[in-house]
């Protein structure tokens, strides 16, 4: 039966252009599925995407949201490593052995980028190192599961979808929040064999401490060179210099020669990051670690003996805090202990 002449011209024009589409090969999904299925080229896809994503979103939540919050210390590195070892196990069935090495991969390449791009120093990216391997492991292990699962599919937009628009979101969320920090003590002591005059003398100013050895602060940590002051009694001002610059220190509580306690109205950076740019001023140098007061006890323990107390109060806006407080204390306590051992070989010279 012959069709119509209408009808031939309706099968041209709209069924065969649709057979004739549908065998057609789709290139782009062919070169797509080659390269995830590649082992090496899987690889550098799921390392590069990652890294690349990643440096948009420390650049987002450090200059744009001035955070360096739960989001970025713990959620980018899980996405990281959820993306990671997804990306490349979406499409063929790998070992769990070789998805870590993945996803430590997309950590280091996005440390290294993040000093490229002058995003941080090396000093702080090592801080976080222990933190930002530990959420992108266990983020390796829920996209390692997540692909086992949905692996028929293969489908990219999970992952893709959670770094382009989840994490921000969270991330405006955290900053909305404006979370205020907790204030932390750190109390160090020194024994010293002189009167506590003597000591106090050496307290309210001293001259230079000879230049460090630490490591501590050989590789960048602000330390103390010396002390002045201008004035006596409450209300003088106390000038702490240390390398990156003085903390003003009026004075609050003074009672020769026992007690001294001083606020602070101006804070230098707390380090000089490690980078390849000369100068570099991340964010979290200004206004992140923040010291509120301080004070010199001093303490008769005998006719021979006095002891020379040095408490210092600070907050910084570093979450989650309870991991960056472990630094921050061993820091402030070796500056103390600069301060305090130089007091203590002054008080107890002739």
């Amino acid at each position: 039966m012959r069709l119509p002449r209408y009808s031939e011209a309706l099968l041209n024009q709209c069924i065969l252009p649709i057979v004739i589409a549908s065998n057609t090969p789709d290139t782009s999904a062919g070169k797509l599925n080659r390269l995830l299925t590649g082992k090496f080229g899987s690889v550098c896809a799921s390392v590069l995407i990652t890294a690349l994503g990643g440096v948009a979103l420390v650049k987002l939540s450090t200059s744009v949201f001035q955070l360096y919050g739960w989001t970025l210390f713990l959620g980018l590195p899980f996405l990281s490593g959820f993306t990671s070892v997804f990306i490349y196990s979406c499409r063929e069935e790998r070992t769990w052995r070789s998805s870590l090495g993945v996803a430590t991969l997309s950590v280091l390449l996005l440390g290294a980028l993040a000093l490229c791009f002058a995003l941080d120093g090396a000093i702080c990216l090592l801080m976080a190192a222990p933190l930002a391997f530990a959420c992108a492991y266990f983020g390796a292990a829920v996209g390692y599961l997540w692909a086992r699962c949905f692996r028929p599919r293969g489908n990219l937009a999970p992952p893709l979808l959670g770094m382009l628009l989840i994490l921000p979101l969270l991330m405006g969320f955290e900053a909305k929040l404006n979370l205020r920090p907790p204030v932390f003590k750190v109390v160090s002591s020194v024994d010293i064999h002189a009167s506590p005059e003597k000591v106090w003398r050496y307290v309210i100013a001293f001259p230079p401490i000879p230049e460090p050895h630490e490591l501590l602060f050989r590789v960048g940590i602000a330390y103390p060179k010396n002390a002045q002051i201008a004035g006596t009694g409450v209300g003088a001002i106390r000038y702490c210099n240390f390398s990156t610059g003085p903390f003003v220190e009026p004075i609050q509580v003074w009672q020769p020669p026992s007690l001294l306690k001083f606020g602070v109205t101006h804070n230098p950076a707390p380090m000089r990051e490690w980078s390849p740019y000369p100068n570099l001023q991340p964010p979290h140098l200004h206004n992140f670690m923040v010291s509120q007061a301080g004070q010199f006890r001093i303490i008769r323990l005998n006719a021979t003996t006095t002891r020379l107390e040095g408490t210092t109060w600070y907050y910084h806006r570093l979450w989650p805090t309870f991991y960056w407080r472990h630094f921050s204390d061993a820091i402030i306590h070796r500056i103390h202990l600069r301060v305090l051992n130089h007091i203590k070989e002054l008080a107890e010279g002739p």
